[in-house]
């Protein structure tokens, strides 16, 4: 779409992010920030002090926009026009890793059982009559002591 196209409501309704992708797709060359975001506020015939005053909100916008891709020495272009490398992580190493968590998850299960075992519990503990002085009461009963 070329920008000459677009009426002045139009444009108005684009937000700045949009208008900068357009000027980049038809100029088809990398521009500094400044350059670029002064090319945007010049389409929308904005006024001088507005470069100054919203060049960090525009600059945020490029950079949380995907579409935007930041160069060496500051300069701006679309992210379709360059080759992004994709770091693929290999398998062996991701395997190591899980196994090293296993043996961790091991350890920790067995710490977890000791801590609920008594070594020093006898099977001559239980034959303790734990519940020799519980007492058992109808709702009827009153208590007297």
């Amino acid at each position: 779409m070329n920008l000459k196209e677009l009426s002045k409501e139009e444009l108005q309704t684009m937000g700045y992010d949009e208008i900068a992708y357009l000027v980049l797709e038809n100029n088809k060359k990398k521009m500094k920030l400044l350059d670029l975001f002064k090319k945007v506020c010049a389409v929308l015939e904005l006024p001088e002090n507005t470069v100054e005053d919203r060049i960090t909100d525009f600059f945020e916008l490029l950079s949380i926009n995907k579409k935007f891709i930041l160069l060496k020495n500051g300069y701006w272009d679309l992210a379709i026009n360059h080759k992004q490398d994709i770091v693929v992580e290999d398998e062996e190493d991701d395997n190591t890793e899980e196994e090293s968590f296993d043996d961790e998850d091991e350890v920790m299960e067995e710490k977890e059982e000791d801590i609920f075992y008594d070594d020093d519990l006898d099977d001559s503990d239980e034959d303790d009559d734990d519940l020799k002085d519980l007492v058992i009461m109808d709702e009827d009963e009153n208590i007297q002591e």
